[in-house]
């Protein structure tokens, strides 16, 4: 694993003074999770981060994609083509996606699991190997999506075997909403909650706001600097779609794990892209599900960006462009001198 955007939190903090927030650490989702609480007296701090730790470890084991899960057993009812009985939170989790699915175009679509399994990226290791063209050509034809499928009460069917539902681009947002409702709960007025790099705030840091850094896509060009820092108020929340984090290289090529549903393969021309979510309802839901459409739509992103109502974005292009919309760049600050391209 790379270093994640919000890998240099501690570091930053740090820099910020002597006295530290109380920190637990865990590897779930796939990645590296950090809590940071801030002013609460430890025992309470602890007691809240351990519920939020909990918490996690339910949802992941609950919804995974490809070891034994709720999820899982969905999928195969699916593949069989039988109706199938979920938990009501499954249900909602479901019916939730398909609306966020449908925003975004379905260039994000929870439901081409099977196109994430063919490329490769069901694991924790990834060979470097393409999937055979004409199981990938018959897939693609068979045009899965979130969108086949029908929830009545708690009962799942669909219209298209071919669609497997994969939450990896989705329960970490999920679970950034559900970490800031726990540690309320608990009293907790000031945290950072870090799930790979997918960051919600709450209060502040003391005196000042919670400050990350933003990771460059090419960490060995930029020294191991993050691209920019910014300072993260209550409520607010920012998640970056990457193609370092999870790809394999090939003949000089880099395939990452996004896949558009369009063509079926990795999305190209997209290194990284940043979204900042204000405040309110879902902001850690809609911080991680909108960087992935507008991760894949390329060029076509501001266009899509003012469709999903995402006024603070920065993309970096595959050739290390970076475009930036106003709202955002006036909250960066970039830690060292970037050629930017503001769009509208």
């Amino acid at each position: 694993m790379r270093v994640w955007l919000a890998a240099l939190i501690s570091l930053f903090l740090a820099a910020c003074g002597p006295r530290a927030p109380l920190t637990e650490e865990s590897y779930v989702f796939g990645t590296r999770v950090e809590l940071l609480v801030w002013g609460a007296p430890e025992a309470e701090a602890r007691a809240a981060m351990r519920a939020v730790l909990a918490e996690f470890d339910r949802l992941h084991r609950a919804y995974h994609a490809w070891q034994p899960s709720e999820l899982t057993a969905l999928n195969e009812a699916i593949a069989a083509g039988r109706p199938h009985e979920v938990s009501a939170e499954l249900a909602a989790l479901i019916v939730r996606a398909q609306a966020l699915a449908k925003a975004g175009e379905y260039l994000f679509d929870p439901g081409i699991g099977r196109l994430v399994a063919l490329w490769g990226f069901h694991g924790d290791e990834f060979k470097p190997a393409l999937p055979e063209a004409a199981a990938l050509e018959k897939l693609v034809a068979a045009h899965p999506s979130i969108a086949d499928l029908h929830v009545s009460g708690n009962t799942v069917t669909s219209k298209n075997r071919a669609v497997a539902l994969d939450f990896g681009g989705y329960l970490k947002g999920e679970a950034l909403d559900r970490a800031s409702a726990i540690l309320k709960q608990h009293g907790i007025a000031n945290a950072l909650i870090n799930i790979g790099g997918n960051v919600m705030a709450l209060g502040r840091r003391g005196e000042r706001p919670w400050r990350v850094g933003i990771q460059h896509p090419r960490a060995a060009l930029s020294g191991g600097q993050p691209l920019a820092t910014l300072d993260l108020y209550d409520g607010e929340a920012i998640g970056t779609s990457g193609d370092y984090q999870r790809f394999f290289e090939l003949d000089g090529k880099r395939y990452c794990h996004l896949i558009d549903p369009r063509t079926g393969a990795p999305a190209r021309g997209t290194q990284a892209l940043t979204v900042l979510i204000p405040a309110g309802p879902q902001a850690g839901l809609r911080s991680d599900v909108f960087s992935k459409p507008l991760f894949i739509a390329g060029e076509d992103w501001p266009r899509l960006a003012r469709a999903l109502g995402a006024s603070h974005v920065l993309r970096v292009d595959a050739a290390g462009g970076i475009a930036v919309t106003p709202e955002l760049a006036a909250r960066l600050t970039f830690t060292a001198p970037a050629d930017l391209r503001i769009v509208e």
